[in-house]
């Protein structure tokens, strides 16, 4: 099993959800969080006042999906949340050892 973390822009949320529905993903977490990466963050403009910000809004996407789905997750996140501007986010895959549904006591894949 793999955890996908990904890391994109809030608009492009409900067509990752989408997209990752589409494959078959069942379940997923979604977190606001904000954070910076190249960039160093950006600039706005608030009631005509012009000042810089550290940490730029983003959305995290976490899901735990069988070996065998992951690179079909990771390709349906990468390509919906594509814009090719600065930003984009990142796709983080990690090895999950086990899981256990709470309520049914089911473990691993069956607990996806």
């Amino acid at each position: 099993m793999k955890l996908i973390v990904a890391i994109i822009k809030p608009f492009k949320l409900d067509e990752v959800v989408d997209a990752l529905s589409g494959i078959g993903v069942q379940g997923l977490t979604v977190s606001e969080v904000s954070g910076f990466g190249r960039q160093k963050g950006h600039t706005e403009v608030y009631r005509g006042a012009e000042y810089t910000t550290s940490f730029v809004p983003k959305i995290r996407i976490e899901t735990v999906v069988a070996d065998e789905v992951a690179p079909n997750a990771i390709e349906a996140i990468a390509s919906v949340a594509k814009t090719e501007a600065i930003g984009d986010g990142k796709i983080f895959t990690l090895d999950v050892l086990s899981a256990l549904r709470i309520r049914t006591g089911e473990t691993d894949e069956t607990a996806l």
